[in-house]
């Protein structure tokens, strides 16, 4: 389930005081907590839901039915039935959940309900009451401002050397700490998608083939000193359609070469790049919609997005107060 499936309300407000029509099964306070669940998956998948996110939350739901009986009236489903599960499930069960999975759960709970509450089926949500869990990912591994230097020094060499002079690594580490782009989209970046000579100068174009994924498309600028590493790498390997036509271990190995060669104790990475990258804007005072956009979030998303760049930041500004406030 992605961060922006979690956080939508999963349904329109209903104009009436019953469950849409539409689905042709109009449920009643005395319908099966079964037939609840068909006719929610039913909308789920209406209403342009993933795949992912129906089958995870109606199986949430059927984990629910199996433990208070599939066959129990909606109507007769107390907040302390739905206390007593989730307590079940978290520390009694043969197999319990990990917190993720758990605050899942109880997103799915409390949607089920306030969907059967706001389309009339119930007079009272038994799940308002439930507290929600909210659980953030590990912090990711950043570079301080030093080493992301120390990175950049490298590459310089790599890219300057007499005997054999390579401007890939230059090329893709100055790419990944100036535009934050996943690995998945540094991939499929194609040569027609980089502008040189655009008036607000170098930019490249993040696009997807994936209808779903449009609203992450996004123009970022690309710093000056790029476009010569570019042309010099361009004429090294000749790249015809892709920037990078290469597997991702490839790319992987790159990087994890250039961290070696910085003498970093951290593994170089994509996902390192991306966050350094948001970090070092985000010191620098950037706005939040400036960062957003560069990452390519919503503003759901940002939510733990941002969350996590507080609390990076924190560390880094304790472990040097001289050079990394904010500004």
């Amino acid at each position: 389930m992605t961060p922006q499936e979690k956080d939508l309300p999963l349904f329109s407000t209903p104009t009436g005081n019953q469950a849409d029509s539409s689905t042709g099964m109009l449920l009643s306070p005395t319908a099966s907590l079964s037939a609840a669940i068909n006719t929610w998956e039913e909308i789920l998948a209406d209403e342009g839901r993933s795949i992912h996110t129906v089958k995870a939350f109606t199986a949430d739901l059927r984990l629910l039915a199996k433990y208070i009986g599939s066959g129990q009236s909606l109507n007769a489903i107390g907040t302390h039935d739905l206390k007593n599960f989730l307590n079940w499930m978290l520390n009694h069960r043969k197999a319990p959940c990990s917190p993720k999975t758990y605050a899942r759960r109880v997103t799915s709970i409390k949607s089920f309900f306030r969907w059967l509450t706001e389309y009339g089926v119930l007079p009272a949500d038994p799940a308002a009451a439930v507290p929600q869990q909210t659980v953030l990912s590990p912090l990711p591994e950043v570079l301080t401002r030093d080493e992301a230097d120390l990175i950049m020094k490298k590459v310089v060499q790599l890219r300057s050397n007499k005997k054999k002079p390579d401007a890939r690594p230059y090329v893709l580490v100055r790419l990944l700490l100036s535009t934050a782009i996943k690995k998945s989209e540094c991939l499929t970046i194609h040569l027609n998608h980089i502008d040189l000579n655009s008036a607000d100068g170098p930019v490249v174009y993040i696009r997807y083939d994936d209808m779903s994924k449009r609203y992450r498309e996004r123009k970022l600028s690309l710093p000056a000193d790029w476009i010569p590493a570019f042309h010099e790498y361009a004429a090294q390997y000749n790249p015809e359609d892709l920037l990078f036509p290469y597997s991702p271990r490839r790319l992987e190995y790159i990087l994890e070469d250039i961290g070696e060669m910085a003498l970093l104790d951290k593994h170089l990475s994509f996902n390192m790049c991306r966050w350094s990258s948001a970090l070092f804007d985000y010191l620098e005072g950037a706005e939040e919609t400036a960062i957003r956009h560069k990452l390519g979030v919503s503003k759901i998303q940002w939510r733990e997005v941002g969350k996590k760049l507080d609390r990076l930041a924190a560390i880094l500004e304790e472990n040097n107060p001289h050079n990394e406030v904010r500004g």
